[in-house]
C-alpha cells in the first residue's frame, strides 16, 4: 500500500455509537462531502485508544479506494492543518452546496493570509490573533460541526445556539469564552456576506445572558511579604516581584530587557513584550517592540529592594555569560529573564512554575496573572484612587479599571470599617446594641 500523507487522506474521525465504535469518513462525491460510517466491531469502553490510533490505516485504505477525488476538495480547506490553502475551488460553489466547517476553514485559510500581510486591501492581523482563531476553530468547532452536514446557506440561529448550548453542557465554558466561539463563527459568515454568498448572518442575531463578572483572587499583603521570602533567590524571583509589585502582565515581564532599566535615575520602561502561542501545532515565540496598548507604554520607578534583586540578577547573569563562554545562547541577549544558559524563560514556562512552587512551600496557590489582581486590591486597600491604579497597571479606560477590579472596593470598605472601629471606642453603649443597657468598667 502506498504511503500517504495526512492531508491526502480521507478526513475521519471516531464516533461512539449504542455503546460501540465506529470509523466516520468524509470523503468528497461529486464534490459533496459525505459521511461514511465503517464499524470498528470493538466496544467503547476501553477501546478508544485503539481506535483511534488505528485510524490513519482505515483513512488511506478507503482514500485508494475511492480514489484522489474524494479528497481534492477538501485539500485546500485544511489551513490550521500544515497545509497551503486553494480558494478557487471553493468560491465558485453556491452557497447551499458547500458545508458550513468547509466555510469556516476556508474563511481561516483567509485570516492566515491576512496575518502574513498578504491581503493588500485590508489590515494586517497579529500571528497570535490567528493562532487564537485556529485554536477554537480546530478544537471546538470541527469536531462538532464535522459530524453534522450544515451547508452554509442552510444553517440557521438556532443551529449555532445549540452549538453553544451543547459546549455549555458538555464543557461548563463561561459565557465570555461562548461570546469568544460567536466572534469567530460570525466572521466567517460575515466573509461569507462579503463573497456574495449570504445576505443575512444568523450567528449576528444571537444574544447571550449576562454573566457574573470574573473574579480573581489575591494575596492579602501578608501573603505578598512571604511570597517575596520564599521567592528569594530563586529562578523566577524576579519576575515574581514585578508582576507582583508593578501589576505587570506576563508578557511585559518576560519582555522586559535590561536598556529600558535607567538605574541611576531608578526607573525603567514597558516597551518590548513576548507572547507565546501555537500554530499547526508548533510552539511559537513572537517578541515585539511594543507593548498591548498605546496605554501599556508606562515608566515606572524602582524601589531600593527591587533594584537590589535586580543588580544581583544582573550579575548572576554576566557571570554565567563568562562562565558558558560560546556555548551561551545570543538568542535573547539583553533580556532580564533568562536561565543560567542564555535561554528565554517562556511565558509558559512561568504560568505552569508559579503556582507548583506556591504548593512545593506551603503558601495558598493563585496563578500568576492573580499577582495582578494582588497589586491592585493592594493599592486600593491603601487609598489609591482608581484613575491613578488605570495608569499603574496600563489600562486604557478607566471603565476596564472598574469593570474587572470594582469588586474589590468592598474589601476596601472592611479595611475602612476596621479602621473605624479601633478609632471608635465609646464608654458605654445604647440599650439596642445586646438588648441590655451597659456601662464599661470605666463608666462613672
Amino acid at each position: 500500500m502506498a504511503h500517504l500523507r495526512d492531508e491526502q487522506l480521507i478526513n475521519g474521525c471516531v464516533s461512539e455509537k449504542k455503546g460501540y465504535l465506529y470509523w466516520v469518513l468524509y470523503p468528497y462525491v461529486d464534490g459533496v462531502r459525505k459521511q461514511k460510517w465503517i464499524a470498528t466491531k470493538m466496544k467503547a469502553k476501553g477501546n478508544k485508544t485503539r481506535a483511534k490510533n488505528m485510524l490513519p490505516e482505515v483513512r488511506s485504505e478507503w482514500t485508494q479506494k475511492l480514489g484522489a477525488h474524494s479528497v481534492s476538495a477538501q485539500s485546500s480547506l485544511n489551513v490550521g492543518r500544515g497545509v497551503t490553502p486553494d480558494s478557487n475551488s471553493i468560491k465558485h460553489k453556491k452557497a447551499d452546496s458547500i458545508l458550513f466547517l468547509d466555510w469556516v476553514y476556508h474563511w481561516l485559510g483567509h485570516k492566515h493570509k491576512q496575518a502574513q500581510g498578504l491581503i493588500v486591501d485590508e489590515k494586517k492581523i497579529d500571528l497570535n490573533t490567528y493562532a487564537t482563531y485556529a485554536s477554537i476553530v480546530e478544537k471546538i468547532i470541527d469536531p462538532y460541526f464535522r459530524q453534522r452536514t450544515f451547508t452554509l446557506l442552510g444553517i440557521t440561529r438556532n443551529d449555532i445556539r445549540e452549538f453553544y448550548a451543547k459546549q455549555k453542557e458538555e464543557r461548563d465554558v463561561t459565557v465570555s469564552t461562548l461570546k469568544h466561539y460567536n466572534i469567530v463563527i460570525r466572521a466567517a459568515l460575515n466573509y461569507a456576506i462579503d463573497e456574495g454568498l449570504l445576505i443575512g448572518n444568523p450567528a449576528a442575531r444571537i444574544s447571550f445572558q449576562q454573566q457574573e463578572k470574573f473574579k480573581g483572587e489575591y494575596y492579602r499583603l501578608d501573603e505578598v511579604l512571604q511570597l517575596f521570602q520564599v521567592m528569594r533567590g530563586s529562578r523566577i524571583e524576579v519576575p515574581t516581584l514585578l508582576a507582583a509589585f508593578y501589576g505587570m502582565r506576563r508578557s511585559e515581564v518576560v519582555g522586559l530587557k535590561w536598556d529600558a532599566f535607567d538605574f541611576g535615575l531608578d526607573k525603567f520602561e514597558i516597551r518590548h513584550t513576548v507572547t507565546q502561542f501555537n500554530v499547526d501545532g508548533k510552539s511559537i515565540i513572537q517578541k515585539k517592540d511594543k507593548a498591548k496598548t498605546e496605554s501599556s507604554l508606562r515608566t515606572y520607578p524602582i524601589i531600593p529592594y527591587i533594584k537590589e534583586r535586580l543588580l544581583a540578577l544582573r550579575e548572576k547573569q554576566a557571570y554565567y555569560r563568562d562562565l558558558c563562554g560560546d556555548s551561551y545562547l545570543q538568542e535573547y541577549d539583553g533580556y532580564v529573564c533568562v536561565d543560567e544558559t542564555g535561554e528565554l524563560m517562556k511565558p509558559n514556562y512561568l504560568t505552569y512554575t508559579f503556582p507548583s512552587t506556591l504548593k512545593a512551600n506551603g503558601l495558598r496557590v493563585i496563578r500568576l496573572h492573580d499577582l495582578r489582581h494582588t497589586c491592585v486590591a493592594i493599592l486600593m486597600g491603601h487609598g489609591v484612587p482608581l484613575e491613578q491604579i488605570q495608569k499603574w497597571v496600563g489600562h486604557s479606560e478607566i471603565g476596564t479599571t472598574n469593570d474587572i477590579y470594582g469588586h474589590l472596593e468592598f474589601d476596601t470598605k472592611i479595611v475602612a470599617a476596621e479602621k473605624m472601629a479601633s478609632l471608635y471606642n465609646p464608654t458605654w453603649y445604647p440599650s439596642w446594641a445586646d438588648g441590655t443597657k451597659k456601662e464599661t468598667a470605666n463608666a462613672s
